[in-house]
């Protein structure tokens, strides 16, 4: 699927209407996960989660590393679901709207990330599921992304979300009692690295305002020109191609 940062390989600009467009593909992507966990769950309790107890990940058994990849669709309770599809949401969403097909990457990262520190750090005989390291994964990147890419408009986002939900980072320490840290520590650093591993390679061409040849170097947002060495003038494109100045 195509990135908002697609026409950068041409040279192009990054239009409104192109990122709107992977924005409505990432809210359907978002959408039908929360769709598919939630008949997941059904089916769970119908069982009495025998769902959880087969496909969980249980720390040093060599049978359950291909559960790492299904563990994060499968909770233990209503209670554990509901709490995790609101952040599963909103984080998930902001971490695919600039491209889906990276997404669903940076989502096979997490989960191996944070299946396998349980796999190798949590104490023997427990059967962890749940989507949370995925939560702290897409938090992780969200955060950082924006810093990679070197995308303004990420960076505050990133800024915001930090400042609203540090407080999730409490539950990713030794110690908390009733859930995995582990899990949401491994999920935290994938996200983290996925923001690397993941980040925007392309060279940015100048926007649809730049003068490349008037010797002055500037942008010009409407009548306003804007310094191109300016650390605005990056902000002023980004704003510009969502119709905003």
């Amino acid at each position: 699927m195509g990135s908002p940062d697609q026409g950068r390989a041409g040279g192009g600009p990054v239009g409104a209407e192109q990122m709107i467009a992977e924005a409505r593909k990432a809210f359907f992507t978002m959408f039908a996960f929360l769709v598919a966990i939630w008949l997941v769950q059904l089916a769970n309790y119908t069982g009495g989660y025998a769902l959880s107890r087969q496909f969980g990940v249980s720390s040093g058994d060599f049978g359950t590393l291909p559960d790492i990849l299904t563990a994060p669709f499968l909770h233990w309770s209503w209670a554990h679901i509901e709490s995790n599809s609101g952040p599963l949401f909103i984080f998930g969403f902001l971490a695919a709207y600039r491209g889906v097909a990276r997404f669903l990457g940076l989502s096979l990262l997490v989960a191996v990330t944070s299946g396998l520190t349980v796999w190798f750090f949590e104490r023997g005989g427990v059967e962890t599921v749940g989507a949370s390291g995925l939560i702290f994964g897409y938090f992780g990147y969200v955060v950082v992304r924006g810093l990679f890419d070197r995308h303004l408009i990420d960076t505050l986002i990133g800024i915001v979300m930090a400042a609203s939900f540090a407080y999730m980072l409490t539950v990713a320490v030794p110690g908390t009692p009733g859930v995995s840290w582990l899990g949401h520590l491994g999920g935290l650093v994938g996200g983290l690295v996925g923001a690397w591993v993941f980040r925007d390679r392309r060279p940015r061409p100048a926007g649809p305002g730049r003068r490349p040849d008037d010797g002055a170097g500037t942008t010009t947002r409407g009548d306003l020109p804007v310094q191109a060495g300016n650390p605005r003038a990056d902000l002023h494109k980004e704003l510009g191609d969502l119709g905003l100045l």
